[in-house]
């Protein structure tokens, strides 16, 4: 501390990081020491083996399962200190319901059981709350909880497509689901998407060109583009997958992050589809915290048997303390304040980011401001490289999001998409766009 000038925290983090390096070893009580010299390791391995033993499946592997994380990993990891956050999928600490969630979690772990095994498809106060959430006629018996979206969608996939199989997928899209579908050997066909959302003459033609039994979509302030699904289209959707025997997966992910401003929120697809065309996924992670992953799937019909049978496969279930601590919450006073104030403090950041982005970096287009979710979607000038953008910027100083992986195919044009949930502020947000007006002029 006298040396550096630096707090006991700042010690103490820099020490835990020597112990986990295993160049310090710590007593309790005596203090920090140096750790004994490591032995000098043998003679390095040859895993080469292993690229031949993960490509060759098999003559009946029609698309190969590799695993690509890099579009959900810039959205996870922490940037380096001192760099703004333009690229976080969640919102800043400051703005999750900590204290609540803390006290849910509290009151949770001290209910009778609250340790033991839960239901299967979960709790059944907990089912019934997320069908109320999704209105109609869907009832608990309908509905399974599960551990985050991300683990819904690859349950709903994995459910609905085999190996080789085409699956339609708005363009752009979640980089997430195109991993999970890749990931489980399925090959994602682009449908485009405009201003208000999936265009249906083209999933039409989609779904007729290639035999697919699934669309995934996210009706409500799409990721990334930020559109809601028009009403004309919502039921042309629905009927034209219908008429191809197909499921729509309705990725419902943000309907808690809607902004103070926007008007009534349509209801879930789900809500509207008595054959059970709708597999509906929707989750309380965006609108809480990225550690608190509860989330539900809602089907009809036989389906809803094979996504419970691969659920408890792949997770037997969800922790129950966490499902205690889930309703615990969602039935306190703090949950309704909380989404008023999130919904405020959201308006407020993107409406901080528009005005200076317009006004700082005008050759940035942002053809759509949203009134939901935490995030814009900005094209580029024609011909730049959204690659080389994301490195100037974060060599100025701020993280930011490249538009390539949320393509399926080519992208039409190089975008990038910048979030304004995960930095502390208006004032974070000014400064951020201003080091990102400085990685423009050097890469434009």
């Amino acid at each position: 501390m006298e040396r550096f000038r630096v707090s006991p925290v700042t010690v103490s983090r820099a020490l835990a990081q020597l112990a986990a390096d295993g160049l310090v070893v710590t007593r309790p009580g005596a203090g920090a020491y140096r750790a004994e010299a490591r032995p000098v390791s043998g003679p390095t391995g040859d895993t080469s083996w292993q690229e031949l033993a993960l490509s060759a499946d098999g003559a009946l592997d029609l698309v190969p399962r590799t695993v690509d994380a890099a579009g959900v990993v810039v959205s996870l990891a922490a940037p380096p200190p001192g760099v703004i956050e333009f690229n976080g999928g969640y919102l800043h600490p400051s703005l999750q319901p900590e204290r609540a969630m803390a006290a849910a979690l509290a009151r949770a772990g001290r209910r009778p059981g609250a340790w033991g095994r839960p239901p299967l498809d979960g709790l059944p106060e907990l089912r019934e709350w997320f069908a109320r959430g999704i209105g109609g006629a869907v009832t608990a018996a309908e509905v399974l909880i599960t551990a985050g979206g991300q683990a819904a969608l690859t349950t709903a996939l994995r459910a609905l497509a085999p190996p080789g199989a085409p699956v339609l997928v708005e363009s752009p899209t979640y980089p997430g689901m195109l991993a999970i579908a890749r990931a489980a050997g399925l090959r994602p066909v682009p449908v485009p998407v405009d201003a208000d959302g999936v265009r249906p003459p083209l999933l039409a033609d989609a779904f007729r060109a290639t035999g697919a039994r699934v669309f995934v979509c996210q009706p409500l302030f799409q990721n990334p583009t930020g559109a809601v699904l028009a009403p004309e289209r919502r039921a042309e959707v629905l009927r034209i997958t219908r008429e191809a025997g197909a499921f729509v997966i309705e990725d419902d992910f943000v309907r808690r992050l809607v902004h103070e401003d926007a008007a009534p929120l349509p209801r879930p697809l789900a809500a509207e589809d008595p054959d059970g065309v709708v597999v509906h996924v929707g989750s309380l992670t965006k609108a809480t915290s990225p550690s608190f992953r509860v989330s539900a799937l809602a089907a009809r019909g036989p389906v809803l048997e094979r996504l419970r049978a691969i659920q408890i496969v792949d997770t037997f279930f969800v922790p129950r303390p966490l499902q205690e601590a889930a309703l615990e919450l969602v039935g306190s006073p703090a949950w309704p304040r909380h989404l008023r104030a999130v919904s405020a403090e959201l308006r407020t950041r993107r409406d901080a980011m528009t005005s200076a982005l317009l006004s700082g970096l005008p050759q940035l287009s942002l053809p759509h401001i949203p009134s939901g979710g935490y995030h814009l979607w900005l094209r580029l000038p024609d011909g730049t490289d959204d690659a080389a953008l994301v490195a100037a910027a974060l060599r100025a100083g701020v993280a930011i999001t490249p538009g390539r992986p949320y393509f399926s195919a080519e992208p039409p044009a190089a975008h990038v998409r910048l979030s304004f949930a995960a930095v502390a502020g208006a004032g974070e947000i000014g400064e951020g766009v201003r080091r990102l007006r400085t990685a423009c002029d050097e890469v434009f």
